[in-house]
């Protein structure tokens, strides 16, 4: 186990974009390199978790249809021919 002093120098050096923790390319601390290398950055799986299977396919669709000036959902309804559930999204707190 590293010391505080070793960690904060290791810390240090990740936040100026050096990796230091072998797997932990990308993160931007010490703590977000050690949570890469794990295999603990989630993304999408935690959104998917949130909106439930369908309302994360749904928002894929709608995020597929976005555009510099409108959104994806108002695309939708301006009759692209992609219909849009907004039954399928769910709310977990």
């Amino acid at each position: 186990m590293s010391t505080e002093r070793e960690r904060a120098e290791l810390d240090a050096r990740a936040r100026q974009g050096e990796t230091v923790i072998p797997g932990g390319t990308g993160g931007k601390s010490l703590e977000a390199q050690e949570h890469l290398a794990e295999g603990r950055s989630r993304g999408g799986q935690t959104r998917r978790e949130q909106l439930g299977t369908e309302g994360y396919q749904e928002m894929g669709r709608k995020g597929g249809l976005s555009t510099v000036d409108r959104s994806g959902e108002e695309r939708a309804r301006e009759a692209e021919g992609v219909p849009i559930d907004e039954s399928k999204f769910r709310a977990k707190s």
